[in-house]
């Protein structure tokens, strides 16, 4: 029935808000039945947002090859969006996995010299931290790039400029990060600025590595990688020298200026690499 519904109202010729209208309500249809009763009968919170996380990734990519196929007549959708299974590619997910991760290390270790903050012992297992956010990490990379850099940025490109569609984009992405309650909202508001040159930094990223998906994933999921060891291993203590809007508010670096201009450093260098590709 929905593949017949996207053929009937013949969607590539829609404007773009129409598009992403129809993707996300077929994406509910084929997500709130499974979900709902995981919502009821799951007690643990944790395992309850896995398997409710895992469902929705995997309808996404079920419906991003079904809406590639019937809407624009294309097979090979991952590939198409930058997800391709290349020895390339997978050179371009490590570096940038490597990256992400030296990132959020000199970030935290420069606070640490300037006397901002102090490192701690980790309270738990540091191998079982690093091995789960490893996992944690790649599986939001892919997930959030092949969704925000792969489909998203393609479907606003084909109504706008490439800089406007980059625009966008990056600020869907950091909206995206606000879909809680109102209190939460106002409480991380301080990261927005941050999330938006996130969002730049990868599309760019992409452009560098002409289209492929690889760079982009690595790189986001080195962040957040970099980001859980230290924040779930507890391994930092902010010692109070300078303001919390200075270091990040809520302890969250992007909400702080130093992440700010971290951020803005690499979404530079990865903008200078994207331009000398298409000199």
């Amino acid at each position: 029935m929905i593949d017949l519904l996207m053929m009937k109202i013949q969607l590539a010729q829609r404007p773009f808000l129409v598009r992403l209208g129809c993707f996300i309500l077929v994406l509910l249809l084929l997500w709130l039945p499974v979900a709902i009763p995981i919502y009821q009968l799951v007690t643990d919170s944790n395992l309850e947002s896995i398997l409710t996380l895992v469902l929705l990734y995997a309808e996404f990519i079920f419906l991003l090859k079904l809406w590639s196929k019937r809407i624009y007549q294309r097979s090979q959708a991952l590939s198409y969006y930058g997800i391709e299974f290349t020895r390339l590619n997978g050179v371009y997910a490590l570096r940038g996995l490597a990256i992400g991760l030296l990132s959020v290390l000199v970030l935290f270790s420069l606070q640490g010299l300037l006397g901002w903050l102090v490192w701690q012992q980790p309270k738990v297992s540091l191998l079982k931290i690093v091995l789960e956010g490893l996992l944690v990490s790649l599986g939001v990379g892919f997930a959030e790039e092949l969704l925000f850099r792969g489909w998203l940025l393609d479907e606003l490109q084909r109504d706008y400029k490439p800089a406007i569609a980059m625009w966008i984009d990056s600020t869907l992405f950091a909206i995206a990060h606000f879909i809680k309650p109102l209190e939460a909202i106002i409480h991380t508001l301080p990261q927005f600025p941050a999330l938006v040159l996130l969002g730049l930094t990868q599309v760019w990223g992409k452009d560098s590595c002409k289209g492929r998906l690889g760079l982009p994933i690595g790189l986001h999921g080195g962040l957040v990688w970099g980001y859980y060891i230290i924040n779930v291993g507890e391994l930092t203590k902010y010692s109070g020298v300078v303001p919390d809007w200075v270091t990040g508010v809520n302890n969250n670096p992007l909400q702080g200026i130093m992440g700010v201009l971290f951020m803005s450093g690499l979404a530079w260098w990865m903008r200078s690499k994207a331009l000398k590709v298409y000199d």
